[in-house]
Formats: C-alpha cells, sequence, structure tokens
C-alpha cells in the first residue's frame, strides 16, 4: 500500500516499510526530494516510480514545489518533465 505521510512517501507490505521517498521541507510551499529506497526484494518491479507519482499528486494538490537532490528522482523528473508540465498548465 502507498501512502503519503509527513515528509515522506512510503510503501508498507504488511505494516512494514518496503520503500520510501523522503522530502523534507526547505520552507512552506517547498520540499526537497532527498532519498529514495525500495528494498531489495522488490527492486525492479516499479515501487519507486509509483512512490513519486504519488509524491507529486500530492505535490500538485497541495501546490507545493519541488527540488531533488536525489539522483533517482532528478532522473525521474527528466523522464516524466513533458508530463509534469502539461498538468501544470493543465491547472
Amino acid at each position: 500500500m502507498f501512502q503519503v505521510e509527513e515528509n515522506k512517501t512510503v510503501y508498507k507490505v504488511d505494516d512494514k516499510i518496503m520503500g520510501e521517498v523522503d522530502y523534507p521541507h526547505i520552507d512552506d510551499k517547498t520540499v526537497n526530494i532527498t532519498h529514495t529506497f525500495v528494498d531489495p526484494s522488490l527492486r525492479g518491479q516499479g515501487i519507486a516510480d509509483q512512490m513519486l507519482k504519488k509524491a507529486f499528486e500530492y505535490f500538485e494538490e497541495n501546490n507545493i514545489e519541488v527540488k531533488c537532490t536525489c539522483s533517482y528522482a532528478k532522473n525521474w523528473v527528466e523522464h516524466h518533465k513533458e508530463k509534469l508540465c502539461q498538468k501544470k498548465k493543465m491547472s
């Protein structure tokens, strides 16, 4: 199950966190994605991609700007940039 929590989005299996995207606040309207983790047993199944999708849905709904210092998140944003920009233009 994917959950947005304070400063992070997590993936849980049987109430155990098996994946996590951390994004501490820089200020009231800006977060920095600093870390993406998926348990080795679940890697390659698209869990990190889905966690970032959930996180960006939350950011969009709450008008939160995003910075990325996490290399995985930087690459993910680069690959989804066109879709993310289209969503912003539509809102």
